[in-house]
Formats: structure tokens, C-alpha cells, sequence
């Protein structure tokens, strides 16, 4: 198993200076021979095998996790030896580990408010452009549980104009810190349409 911060065509700025300080982190490494040298007759053989996740010293096990410039992987490989006239067979798969929760997670809900002057994408010469409105809503928690739903609520106080579609978006936000500083990079991961004219 191990993390490793990957690149993708669209980072730059301080993604970058780190990649080229950031190497691949070794969370465990465990070898073992499954069977002994032998010969297999012909016919479908099923070999069991059984291993404990430990982590290398100095290290923790965390989550597999799949982002846009960090990725941890855990990877299952086998090779078998075949005799000097024939290439070794090797075959590796990507395992998911996952760490149930040992308690209740607690939820922290967080409330949230919309309007103009808040825009973040709009410059402040062209808010006169932009039509009043004022949304509201409630994020049920911050800290979720990736098994169960995500929930809140929205709602449209005030709008001068007729409002078409509402949209939610789910951003990831991937920082990396290294003693040369701390990166943020934030991604879409999905949006979802909840009401529509």
C-alpha cells in the first residue's frame, strides 16, 4: 500500500513545486510464498492465502483514497515462477481498506447563506447586473459518513427574477503540506440538479 500525489494536465502553480519533493510513502510492504515450488496438473487450482494489514514502522494505515493529485492505493500482486524457458505469469489488483467507525460520527450542521455581495465569481462593478435574491438553507452535517445520504435544505427566500434550476454542487478539496508550505486545490466531484421550473 501506499500514497502518492499524482499530477494531472490542469494543476499548476504550487501543486507542482511539491510534486517534485513529494515522493511515493510506503505504507506496508508483506511478502510470503503461498506454495512451494511444484508442478500443477491441468485443471482450475484455488491456493488460499491470508495476511494482516500491518504498516511499516512509523507509519499509519489510512483509507484507500482516489483524488485528482493525491491517490492511496492498496495493491495485491502475484508471480508465479514458471521455469527458465518461460516467463514468469504476475498479476496484481487494487484492494479497497476501509475503517468502519468505532463510534457514532457526530454530525455538525452548518447553515449558510446566499446572496449577491457574496458572490465569489461576480466582480463587484458588475453586481448591479446581478438580480437580488436571497437563498438559505441548512447543511444537515459537515462530517459525514460516506454509507449514508448527504442531506440539508434549501430555500429560496426572495428572487427578482423567475428561478429556472437549482443546483448543488459537491467540491473536494485536496491539501497537501509539506515544510515547503500547504497546497489546496479544490475539484468538482458531482452536481446535482434539486429543483427545476
Amino acid at each position: 500500500g501506499g500514497v502518492k500525489l499524482d499530477l494531472s494536465a490542469k494543476s499548476v502553480g504550487l501543486f507542482e513545486a511539491f510534486y517534485n519533493n513529494v515522493r511515493p510513502i510506503e505504507l506496508l510492504k508483506c511478502a510470503f510464498e503461498v506454495t512451494p515450488a511444484g508442478r500443477f496438473d491441468d485443471g482450475v487450482w484455488e491456493i488460499p492465502f491470508e495476511f494482516t494489514l500491518q504498516p511499516l514502522d512509523g507509519v499509519e494505515l489510512v483509507e484507500t483514497y482516489h483524488g485528482v493529485f493525491v491517490n492511496v492505493r492498496y495493491v495485491i500482486s502475484v508471480e508465479m515462477a514458471r521455469g527458465m524457458l518461460h516467463r514468469n505469469l504476475r498479476k496484481s489488483i487494487e484492494f479497497v481498506v476501509h475503517t468502519p467507525g468505532t463510534s457514532e460520527i457526530e454530525s455538525r450542521p452548518v447553515s449558510f447563506e446566499i446572496v449577491p455581495q457574496a458572490l465569489r465569481n461576480v466582480r463587484r462593478s458588475s453586481l448591479d447586473r446581478v438580480p437580488d435574491f436571497h437563498i438559505a438553507g441548512i447543511i444537515d452535517s459537515v462530517v459525514c459518513d460516506l454509507r449514508k445520504p448527504f442531506t440539508g435544505t434549501v430555500t429560496v427566500t426572495r428572487a427578482d427574477t423567475r428561478i429556472r434550476s437549482i443546483e448543488l454542487q459537491l467540491v473536494r478539496v485536496e491539501t497537501i503540506a509539506t515544510a515547503e508550505g500547504k497546497a489546496k486545490e479544490a475539484t468538482e466531484i458531482q452536481n446535482i440538479q434539486v429543483a427545476e421550473d
